[in-house]
This record gives structure tokens, sequence and C-alpha cells, in this order.
């Protein structure tokens, strides 16, 4: 199969260094690692076609890799070395920028803080960010059906994603990159294809929505006494205007440990308060009120009422940043704080202020010694949620003993509220297990026959979202 891809696409298409190989054998949290004798890069979507086609033939299973930036295993290979990574870095063209439609051609190697400057450069945003817009690719955002920051206003990417190129376990590249209002031909392939974790199909490119760019933004730092009052916050807010893009919520201990672990962070505001919000608030024509105008004329009547304890209103862009880089590294000071459980769940908007209390002081009365909290996008029910090994716990025994039964808890305690066990993160092999014990028979017969109907072999990304055993090799 190597040799076949080499002789095919060129030495380029094919790195077998087992030093430029290792990083890619990890995911970004260190929790999974894999081996492959190489990784397969070819730099078009007819490339790509090529390597599936040979791969179905030789009976090799595939991996597809974007920026490796999944945080439930999605994109590691197999430990025992049976498949080859399929990197889609090298796709990286901006194929398009339509301003006038409001649209945007990119590659799924294209990084996502690229698409933002070439928007920009139009006069216009691709409205979907998250800490990891840096490495993270387009691809593999649809892939996952990523959602970030800005869901509350813009939706996942499934509602960003106009149109999809990919190509098919059999070798077929699917165009449906026109951006069609109206198309009745029967299933939606593109929608599909989105949230798939590349198991149905590689994405190749993407055609995505985008918006105006933003003429002012003003960042807010909100300190309250519990999730109960950001959430009647954030119902006055919207109540008032539609111009609040981002509204992020955090217990103290989240700050706290941002605070203690990333360097040249400081607290925006100077009092303690058991609960923090970050609200953005945008305008995008120059004409409209001032968003800091906005949002203090919004929060004035919050702190007369004591909905709100304190507020700071980002005085600068530099400061705004500040602000949000607290956002952006609640991932990484989690990290540093030792070995955790972390939960990506979703429940019902009006019951993530009970959950994130309720759920916490269960775990904590379940699993004594252990620590647990949440933080997450509040206006679409997104719970990151947390729980800390007991002090002096070895890693080894907490991610192989306690922390399966923690997880299992959680999940229990999620579904119970009618919420989901993976909101914007995917199933990957994380919780694959999970989602076999928890959904509901229904579910799992049509996700599994979906797969059997268009990977019958299981050779793409085999091990992720479905665990299903590998039939034999095309003849």
């Amino acid at each position: 199969m190597i040799q076949a891809v080499r002789t095919a696409l060129g030495d380029k298409a094919v790195i077998d260094d087992a030093h430029d190989i290792e990083p890619w054998l990890h995911d970004w949290r260190g929790r999974y690692h894999g081996a492959t004798p190489a990784i397969l890069a070819p730099d078009s979507t007819a490339g790509v076609a090529q390597i599936i086609t040979l791969a179905a033939a030789h009976g090799v299973p595939l991996v597809p890799q974007g920026g490796n930036t999944s945080m439930v295993g999605g994109a590691t290979p197999p430990a025992d070395g049976s498949a080859l990574i399929l990197s889609l870095r090298r796709l990286k063209r901006i194929r398009h920028v339509d301003p006038t439609a409001n649209l945007a051609v990119a590659e799924a190697g294209v990084i996502l803080a690229d698409l933002h400057d070439a928007a920009l450069a139009q006069g216009r945003r691709f409205p979907l960010t998250l800490g990891a817009r840096g490495s993270a690719t387009l691809g593999g955002l649809a892939s996952t059906n990523a959602g970030g920051t800005q869901v509350l206003r813009f939706g996942t990417m499934r509602s960003l994603v106009a149109g999809i190129e990919a190509v098919l376990p059999d070798g077929q590249i699917h165009d449906g990159l026109a951006a069609l209002k109206k198309d009745n031909r029967g299933y939606d392939l593109d929608h599909l294809l989105v949230g798939a974790e590349g198991t149905l199909g590689v994405i190749t490119a993407v055609t995505v929505r985008l918006v105006p760019a933003i003429a002012a933004r003003a960042v807010a730092w909100v300190g309250l006494s519990s999730p109960h009052d950001a959430l009647r916050l954030l119902h006055a807010l919207e109540s008032t205007t539609d111009a609040i893009e981002s509204f992020e919520l955090l217990p103290a201990e989240s700050l706290a440990a941002v605070l203690r672990h990333i360097p040249a962070t400081r607290a925006p505001l100077a009092g303690a308060h058991r609960w923090h919000v970050l609200i953005e608030a945008v305008a995008s024509d120059a004409g409209a009120e001032p968003p800091a105008q906005l949002l203090e004329r919004l929060l004035a009547p919050a702190l007369a009422a004591g909905l709100a304890a304190d507020a700071v209103i980002a005085a600068s862009e530099a400061q705004a940043e500040a602000f949000w880089r607290i956002r952006d590294s609640l991932s990484e000071s989690e990290r540093a704080l030792g070995p955790a459980a972390q939960h990506d769940i979703s429940v019902p908007v009006e019951r993530m202020p009970d959950f994130m209390l309720d759920a916490a002081a269960a775990c904590d009365a379940r699993f004594p010694g252990t620590q647990a909290s949440g933080f997450g996008h509040l206006g679409d029910g997104n719970v990151h949620f947390h729980v800390r090994a007991p002090a002096g716990m070895d890693a080894a025994e907490w991610y192989g003993d306690l922390a399966p039964v923690v997880t299992s808890y959680v999940h229990d305690l999620v579904t119970a509220a009618g919420g989901s066990i993976s909101a914007e993160h995917g199933i990957g092999q994380m919780k694959l297990a999970e989602l076999q014990r928890l959904a509901a028979p229904a579910r799992m017969a049509a996700l599994r026959a979906i797969k059997a109907g268009l990977d019958p072999h299981g050779l793409l990304n085999p091990g992720k979202l479905l665990a299903l055993a590998r039939g034999p090799a095309t003849p």
C-alpha cells in the first residue's frame, strides 16, 4: 500500500521517517497513543481519492487527520500499527472568498485562523472560533461538528457549512460544494458527513458561510453569586439585543487555576466571586450603538438589582484579549491541575445551572477526595464538567480504575437530565462504550446501518464513533 501511494503520488505523499511521524501518534491530552508505519499526505482531492481507492483494494484502514486537536482520541491511529494516517494538512488552499454571497470555499487542511484572516481581508468573518484556532483545520472542524464560543448566535459548524466536497469509502468523489438553498435530491450527504468523525468519508473541502466583519466589539467580565443569576442575566440581555455573541460561564476555582498556572494572567475583578461570566457584544454596522455603551447600559440595571455583583468592560483591545485568554486557557490550566475525568456534555439550557451545582455535589459525595466543577457555554447548554482525582493518586491508577467509574456516573446524571454525553468534541474512541451503553437502540441501529452501507469493510477511521469489526478487503 505504501509503495503504491509513493508510485502514484510521489515521495512527498509518503512520510515514513519515525521522527517525523512521532508527533502525530498522540492526542492533544496525551491520553491515547498509536502507531503507524507511515503518514500519507496527498496535496489534492484527486490524490485523496487515489489513496482511498488503493486502501480499499489492499484492505488497509486509514485514519484521517487534520490539526490533531481532537479531545476524544478521534484522530489517533490504533496502537497495533494496523492503520495508516491520512493527513489532510497539504490540502491548504482557500479556493475562493465571495464577500457578496458571504461564502468561502476552503480545503480541509486550511487552519481556522488563516480562514479568519482571509475573510477579514474581504470585509467578512467566519463566525466560529475556539482555543485551538491556530492549529485546528476546517476538515476536522466539519468532521467533528465543532462548536466553540459563538454557538450562542451562529450555531455549530453544521449550521455554518453550506457545502461539502468529500471522498467516499469506495474512492468516489462527492462534490457538494455548491451552496444551494434548496436541494431535495434525497438524503443530505453533506450533513451526514458533518459530525461523522471521518468514518463515512474524508472531507477534502468545505463551503462555509461568512458574515459581515465586526465594526466594533466590547468584552465584559461579570462576577455573580450563582449560575442561576448568570442564566437570568443572559435572558435579560437576549430580550433586549441580538448583539451578544458569547456568554461564557466559569466558577471561581477555574479562574484560580488559570491565574495559578498560566503566565501573565490576572484577575479581571478586584473582589472574590463564586461565579464569573465573560460576555462579548459586537456591532457589524458602524452606525449602531457602540457595544461598550450597549453593555454598560444593559449591565447597569443588573448591578442595581443585585443580579450581578460587579462588572468591568474592557477598556482596550488588549484588555479584551486578556479576558479571552483566560477563557481560552481553561483546558490547559485544568490539565496542569493533574489527572481528571473530563466530560464534554450538554443539557437543556434551562437545566444547566442546576446540573452544574447538583452534579458537582453528587460527584464529591459519591467519590470522596475528588473535586468536581464545570464551566461552559451557558447559552447552548454545553458544560465542560471535570472531576479531578484525589490528591496524590497515581495517574495510571486514576485513569485505569476510578475515572471510568466516575465517567459512567456523570453520564448517568447527564442522561437523567435529558442531555447528551457529547456536546462538541465527538465520540472518538474515548466515549465508544458509553455511547453503546446509553444511546437508544434505534439510534445505534441507524448509525450502524449507515456505516455498513457506506463503509462495509470498516476501513475509514476504525475504532472511532462505532466499534465495528473490519470486513475483508475488496477483491
